[in-house]
């Protein structure tokens, strides 16, 4: 992991103390709350529906086991037991009192943590492969580049008041689990014939009220030019970006309206006139921060065995190791995926009492790392196959030995209207009920492979486009109603979902999601046919005759 350096351990303090005087002014008057609102955000306040909500930045999602323990002292500490880890790798506490956040801001930086940059018109969290680093089908680490992306826009005196919010994420494996293509930057690391390291870049990406895929600008930009890129990319976007509406103000706007051969060449243009200055990256710059991302030293011997006799032996580990524990590049090794999405709960909170249990096994079996995804869940990303066994034990009596990474329970759900001001219906207790209904493991191990992502308005922080079945919460006449869209996907064969129908009260939205699941069932040519490569193959006519009948 990166460590703070002198400069980072000053700037953070600082940051803190001078918040510190800002929420004083504010609580003596000083400061209305509109005066006091660009200054909350710069620091991750946000004022929710009920109270305020404090955004921490988890940065390319990787923390060790005392940064998960001060998490879980801030839930237990000054929230209500409990934080939400989101679909940008971060975590949310959702009920602070504003007079304690300078404490727990001080608190958190302590163990190198912050939540600057969380919130507000400027670049965010850099998010990440959640296996970075351990996956068998990695090029290369990916999260070196994400820190020095950290590093060069963290407060960058050009960006720091764009025309939106700006999100950049890094893959590097082909198989893409960062999602990249639904990103304003997405960054795909690729090798060129002579081994050099560089990246397919895509512009333009996002979600939302328009949502679109990110259009390919780049087949192979060398690491050393990846600052200079993407700063011409930022400029370009800053200096064109529309500010006269906010609905059209990101990135993917001006790819649209401009064109992407117009806007390459301004990019490529401002390229130009940066390549090869201060924004090259020195292979002695590389190799700094790669040193500190080095793999762990890890056990060379084969094992004894016991992963594969707890398999044998125990159905509920061996459906656990089916799902949850993913090829590692070293033998004997394995990443554990800990599922954040027990049956008829909200998928993504992790008590501060479950947040302790990871940091125990993260410092007793995992290297001291742990990953948050973007699809809500936690890893242990380097463990011995047969330390599994016991990790699995002590995960059953925390709650945490969800079998269903992958599955139609495993779902994506933003906080909706139970916590967001901006969202116009529930999120979470339909994503309750789902689970609920999909309950039985075996018929969840029958479905297969399922993304079911849910949002509560049409920001879409629940990626509901890019779900296999997606679901968006609307108000209509004072009532929730509930759209739904098939066929999104969010790895290398990026697709939007398409909408197929009229939307359902809240009342009928479960029943409508099992109906596609039986009807995809019914329809698959065989168990290896997931849902998305069966609606690819046989399009939506079944599905929409299934919900809605013969026209």
């Amino acid at each position: 992991m990166y460590r703070y350096d002198e400069f980072d351990t000053q700037f953070v303090s600082a940051r803190v103390d001078q918040f510190r005087d800002q929420v004083r002014r504010r609580l003596a008057g000083d400061l209305t709350e509109e005066q006091f609102k660009p200054l909350r955000l710069m620091n991750g306040v946000y004022l929710q529906l009920h109270a305020y909500m404090l955004r921490v930045a988890v940065p390319y999602g990787t923390l060790n086991g005392a940064q998960m323990r001060r998490l879980a002292h801030v839930a237990r500490t000054y929230d209500r037991g409990y934080g939400h880890f989101t679909t940008r790798q971060n975590i949310q506490f959702n009920w602070p009192r504003l007079k304690d956040i300078p404490d727990i801001l001080a608190e958190l930086a302590e163990v190198e943590m912050h939540a600057i940059q969380t919130s507000g018109n400027c670049i965010r969290n850099v998010t990440a492969d959640h296996f970075s680093g351990a996956a068998a089908d990695e090029i290369v680490d990916p999260r070196p580049y994400a820190e020095i992306l950290r590093q060069w826009s963290s407060l960058h005196p050009e960006f720091t008041f764009l025309p939106r919010k700006f999100k950049i994420a890094v893959t590097g494996a082909p198989h893409d689990r960062a999602a990249v293509q639904v990103h304003d930057i997405g960054l795909q690391a690729v090798r060129a014939e002579d081994g050099g390291v560089g990246f397919a870049v895509y512009v333009g990406g996002g979600l939302g009220r328009t949502p679109m895929i990110g259009r390919k600008v780049r087949d192979f930009l060398p690491e050393e030019d990846l600052l200079a890129y993407c700063e011409a990319i930022l400029r370009v976007y800053n200096r064109y970006g529309r500010r006269d509406n906010k609905y059209k103000a990101r990135i993917k706007i001006l790819v649209h309206e401009t064109g992407l051969e117009a806007l390459k060449a301004d990019i490529e243009s401002e390229f130009a006139e940066t390549r090869g200055g201060v924004l090259t990256l020195p292979q002695s710059e590389i190799d700094r921060i790669v040193a500190y991302f080095a793999p762990p030293t890890l056990d060379g011997n084969a094992g004894t065995g016991e992963f594969d006799v707890a398999c044998a032996s125990d159905p509920a580990f061996a459906a656990f190791a089916e799902r949850n524990v993913h090829a590692h590049h070293a033998a004997g090794h394995a990443s554990v995926t800990i599922s954040l999405k027990p049956v008829g709960k909200a998928p993504g909170d992790a008590s501060a009492d479950q947040m302790d249990v990871v940091a125990d096994l993260a410092e007793t079996y995992g290297h001291d790392e742990i990953r948050v995804s973007h699809e809500q869940n936690l890893v242990l990303p380097h463990v011995r196959k047969d330390d599994i066994p016991a990790i699995f034990a002590r995960l059953a009596e925390a709650g945490l030995a969800e079998a269903n990474a992958g599955l139609v329970t495993d779902i994506i759900a933003c906080p909706g209207m139970d916590y967001c001001a901006l969202a116009t219906a529930r999120s979470i207790p339909v994503a309750e009920r789902i689970s609920e209904r999909f309950a039985s493991q075996d018929r969840q191990r029958e479905i297969g492979d399922l993304k079911i992502k849910i949002s509560g308005c049409i920001n879409a922080c629940g990626h509901h486009h890019v779900g296999h079945i997606g679901i968006l919460g609307v108000e209509k006449k004072g009532e929730e109603f509930y759209q739904i869209t098939l066929g999104g996907s969010a790895d290398e064969n990026t697709s939007i979902g398409e909408i197929i129908g009229r939307g359902f009260a809240y009342d009928e939205v479960v029943d409508a999601i099992e109906k596609l699941v039986d009807t995809y069932i019914d329809l698959r040519e065989s168990r290896d046919e997931d849902f998305l490569a069966a609606y690819r193959r046989v399009g939506e006519a079944p599905f929409k005759e299934a919900l809605y009948g013969t026209a």
